[in-house]
């Protein structure tokens, strides 16, 4: 088979939508249809302003984050992409479960460096190391980029560590306008190697044949390409995209990270097989670093993100011990069918696993 054996999804859970709340702090009544909890005491919930383009829902006493309404919590992720959820005390049981209410499937992130937290329910910590991370959507490096970024805070750092965030609706609108006309309508290519593994999982054999490259299964994310004797595979995504719920160009993708984490400029390409100008990237970061906020953590906060609409990186970090971010992926039930994805893939079928690297600490 081109890939492992898939196994059944409940998918009977329906899809509830909500209704997009207005003004700037609320306090839901129990009648509302945009309600965020039934409990006799409720939350407070403040709407983004200049400053905070989160959701900001604070407990008003005792209650679990596991109480509040799965409708409201939804109607205001489509509306506003981030929420941040304070003084609920999630801890990694509430954390798991809290996400789970939203995702039918995850992914596991194989980036380097981070630890396993509930392998079963593919929960890791964020990288391990104390560097500052440039702006970008989780796995957008993969075909599989996750709907949503849960970030779970278990221990919070004293100074340092924060989690920045970027509507990339807003970024996508302040590029200057070269910049801007350079992105509209072209697209990013992704070229990875490949090794023995991935090929069997998505093409039934570690040696395919031209024809077999020429042709990969429809379940297939990437295409692929021989050249001096080695299997290359690629995907592509459009330069400015639209996110899930909003009808807006956004920037999101590898760009920043690739540039200014890992010094690759040449990744992912443009679509004509040239590398993004100097330039422009300059340009975007400096814009993305004027938008991007700082989420200084507390002890069990819980950050909800669109990753299909908000960029997230991170702040130097100064004590490494202080800080214990707990990491989930995952894939909304409420999603709108993305056409660059494969009708029906494995990951929205099944906690997806990718195929990892040989060098993968086992």
């Amino acid at each position: 088979m081109p890939h492992c054996p898939r196994r059944s999804v409940d998918n009977d859970r329906a899809r509830r939508t909500g209704r997009r709340a207005s003004g700037t702090s609320t306090r839901y009544s129990p009648h509302a249809v945009d309600r965020l909890s039934r409990d006799p005491i409720m939350p407070t919930t403040s709407l983004p302003e200049p400053g905070r383009p989160q959701v900001l829902i604070e407990a008003a006493g005792a209650e679990s984050i596991l109480s509040l309404d799965r409708d409201g919590i939804v109607a205001l992720y489509k509306a506003h992409g981030a929420l941040l959820f304070r003084g609920f005390g999630a801890d990694v049981a509430q954390f798991r479960a809290f996400a789970r209410l939203f995702c039918s499937t995850s992914v596991f992130n194989e980036s380097p460096g981070r630890r396993q937290i509930d392998p079963e329910h593919n929960i890791l910590t964020v990288d391990g190391g104390v560097g500052a991370f440039n702006l970008h959507p989780e796995l957008s490096r993969e075909p599989w980029k996750p709907d949503a970024a849960f970030f779970g805070c278990l221990s919070a750092p004293k100074r340092g560590g924060a989690t920045t965030i970027c509507d990339g609706v807003a970024l996508a609108r302040s590029l200057p306008d070269e910049v801007k006309r350079g992105l509209a309508g072209r697209r990013l290519v992704y070229v990875k190697p490949t090794w023995p593994e991935l090929l069997r999982y998505w093409l039934g054999t570690d040696n395919p044949s031209d024809q077999q490259l020429a042709a990969p299964p429809p379940s297939c994310p990437y295409g692929f390409r021989r050249l001096d004797g080695h299997v290359f595979r690629f995907f592509s995504r459009p330069a400015l995209h639209r996110p899930m719920f909003i009808d807006a160009p956004a920037f999101g993708n590898f760009l920043l990270f690739a540039r200014f984490n890992n010094n690759r400029p040449d990744h992912p390409l443009l679509d004509d097989g040239r590398p993004v100008p100097e330039a422009w990237l300059q340009a975007i970061k400096a814009a993305g670093d004027a938008l991007a906020v700082a989420v200084a953590w507390q002890a069990g906060d819980v950050l909800m993100l669109d990753n299909t609409r908000f960029m997230h990186g991170r702040t130097a970090i100064i004590d490494r011990g202080e800080r214990l971010i707990a990491t989930f992926f995952g894939y909304v039930d409420f999603a709108i069918p993305d056409p660059e994805e494969p009708a029906d893939p494995i990951w929205r079928q099944i906690d997806f696993i990718p195929p990892l690297p040989p060098d993968y600490p086992r």
